[in-house]
Formats: C-alpha cells, sequence, structure tokens
C-alpha cells in the first residue's frame, strides 16, 4: 500500500467535485471478508465524501487476492473506471507462499496500471504475523479502516495529478 505522509504539509485535501463524474471499482478478496470489508467500506465512506456518488462506486469480490490482478485488468480496460482500488488480506499460513503471492499481486497491479493507463491503487496487505484469535482480528479490521481510507485519498490524489497532465500526443 502507497505509504501517505503523515506531516500537516503534507495532509490530504479533501478533492473538490470535478467537470465530469469519477467512477471507481473496487475489486476485494473474500479471503478474511470480515477483515477486508472493514477496509473497503472505509474507502467507500472516504470517497463518498469527496464527492464521488455512491452509484460510481463498483465493488467487485474476487475469492482471494491472487484474483484480484485479473479482475482489475479487465476493469481497466473496459474504459468505464478512473481508477481501481485493490483491497485483500495474505497472510502466513506457515509457509512462505504468502510473501509469493503477496509480491505477484502488486507486481501485477503496476503492470495493470502501466500498460492501461488506468491508476491502479493497493490496499492488499500482507502482515508479517497474523493468528485468527480475537486480538489479531480486531487489530486487523482497525488497521483496514486506516488504510482504506489512506488507498481512498491516494485514488483521489492520483486522479486529480493526472488531470493536471498532458496526455500521450497531447
Amino acid at each position: 500500500m502507497n505509504q501517505l505522509s503523515h506531516s500537516p504539509a503534507a495532509a490530504p485535501q479533501p478533492a473538490a467535485p470535478h467537470s465530469r463524474p469519477r467512477r471507481v471499482a473496487i475489486v476485494a478478496s473474500a479471503w478474511h471478508r470480515d477483515i477486508v470489508a472493514t477496509g473497503t467500506a472505509a474507502m467507500r465512506a472516504e470517497l463518498e465524501r469527496n464527492h464521488v456518488a455512491p452509484d460510481r462506486i463498483d465493488l467487485f469480490e474476487v475469492p482471494g487476492a491472487f484474483e484480484i490482478p485479473l479482475h482489475a485488468k479487465r476493469l481497466a480496460r473496459c474504459g468505464r473506471y478512473d481508477a481501481i482500488i485493490a483491497c485483500g488480506l495474505v497472510v502466513n499460513g506457515g509457509i512462505y507462499r504468502h510473501e509469493f503471492v503477496a509480491s505477484a499481486v502488486i507486481d501485477a497491479l503496476m503492470r495493470v496500471q502501466m500498460e492501461t493507463d488506468t491508476p491502479v491503487l493497493s490496499a492488499v496487505l500482507t502482515p508479517r504475523d497474523f493468528h485468527e484469535h480475537a486480538d489479531h482480528q480486531r487489530f486487523f479490521r482497525e488497521h483496514f479502516v486506516k488504510k482504506g481510507t489512506e488507498a481512498a485519498q491516494a485514488c483521489l490524489q492520483t486522479m486529480a495529478s493526472l488531470d493536471a497532465l498532458p496526455r500521450d500526443g497531447g
């Protein structure tokens, strides 16, 4: 997930309404749905607070994080969305596979963004330690609220900054 500075000078500014309505897709994994859903709810809330209409935020749920990039690619290529935000939780199941999955997902999301010229942001988190007990579940639900809000803010800032740049050939 993109790291935002916490200094007052770099604090995100609310986005002003744009000349055209924005449309954002959120692609979320169903794995640990109860935790991931707090992130998607925070994304929706922050986007709506910044003038993205609720009916212009589409949520797509996929089985796990590994399935997110292909959905993001198809959504980006369809041309309907101004940005896509990925949300998922990749946990250590006692083998190193989670690191490979997380790396594959993040690398693929970057490729989608570069190939399609559509911003693709990530709140696909890979905690070093995650256990199925109440304390960790509560901590990560709360953490996903923070990261979901940050991802939505980064999405809004990215769309605004790209609007100020010339398009290819322009």
